[in-house]
């Protein structure tokens, strides 16, 4: 800060040490005026300015500091009062300013939430129509078809599926009930939903469930499990996906393992980005780079941690450990 009132007062120090050059050029060319006394005053007069200045930097910036410090939330309250006019003119702008972003934030808060409403209205009503369709399918003659067609179908019901968490999402912590849950309904539920798509590919399921339960929210733990299940049907072929569980250091982890096309080296770090598809994604043209990301967002406030390990054209495995209840505790929840 003191560079930058020295930057800001910069002509008038240089006007204040040119005129004490001044006055000693003036001393040093006229012989009638004694040189020592006036050295001595402009010695004085350097005192007393570089004093004033510091006293009048304190002053200054004071309120500069504050807003320095603001951490640019609409709060006012943080700023001190204006001391000068300039101040006061700097002061009435920002909270001007600031109450405008407010309205146009708070305006915009509630565009959002109606059309958050709207598209989640729109998903519900879209799904009577899809079971409707499912049902329909299920009685076509030809097996061929029906199996194109239903594959059809779990695709546009995972995508309106996800585009509907999606949307909850940022509103989740206010719909989390933890409580221990079985992992084994929950499982057997997300399986039987994807029947449908395995038989044709000929991939089954081996889960071997060491530790049942675990603390967590059943919703959201489903949501997350039918990500990570319908990616690792998608990228399989003829081989069973491996669901295995356990306790390790008070925690319960979890491995959903599958045989199918890996991911590249290069990927890895990536595919819990929103709206990364890698290589393999964009070859086969049917993914959106959507279904991890949200697979983290879920994660983070189930305090699950989320690990992936994989091999190009030896598989993928997900680990999912999760939290004990000291966990949450810890913090606030």
């Amino acid at each position: 800060m003191i560079t930058k009132y020295i930057a800001e007062k910069r002509s008038w120090l240089l006007l204040l040490a040119g005129m004490q050059l001044l006055i000693l050029f003036v001393a040093f060319v006229d012989a009638s005026i004694p040189f020592l006394p006036v050295l001595y005053i402009v010695l004085l007069n350097v005192l007393l300015c570089t004093l004033f200045v510091f006293f009048r930097y304190q002053k200054e910036t004071r309120f500069y500091r504050t807003m320095e410090a603001w951490d640019q939330v609409y709060d006012l309250e943080a700023f001190r009062e204006a001391d000068s006019p300039f101040e006061q003119i700097v002061q009435d702008a920002v909270t001007l300013q600031t109450e405008r972003y407010r309205r146009e934030s708070a305006a915009n808060f509630r565009l959002l939430e109606e059309e958050k409403d709207d598209l989640l209205a729109w998903i519900h009503e879209v799904k009577t129509p899809l079971t409707a369709m499912q049902l329909m399918i299920e009685r076509i003659p030809d097996e061929t078809l029906q199996t194109q067609m239903m594959y059809e179908w779990l695709r546009i019901h995972h995508l309106l599926d996800q585009q509907l968490h999606q949307k909850r999402i940022p509103f989740m912590r206010n719909d989390l009930f933890i409580e221990l849950t079985a992992l084994g309904p929950i499982l057997n539920k997300e399986i039987r939903g994807l029947r449908t798509w395995c038989i044709p590919k000929g991939i089954g399921f081996d889960v071997e469930l060491e530790a049942e339960m675990v603390l967590t929210d059943g919703k959201w733990l489903g949501f997350m499990l039918r990500q990570l299940l319908t990616n690792a049907v998608k990228y399989s072929e003829a081989a069973d996906i491996v669901i295995q569980s356990r306790g390790q250091d008070g925690h319960v982890v979890l491995i959903i393992r599958d045989e199918g096309k890996g991911i590249s080296p290069k990927d890895l770090p990536r595919i819990f980005d929103k709206g990364f598809t890698s290589v393999l994604g964009r070859l086969e043209g049917a993914a959106t780079g959507m279904g991890l990301y949200l697979t983290k967002q879920v994660a983070e406030p189930l305090l699950i941690s989320l690990s992936v390990e994989s091999e190009p054209g030896k598989g993928t495995a997900f680990t999912l450990t999760f939290p004990r209840e000291n966990d949450f505790v810890k913090t606030g929840m």
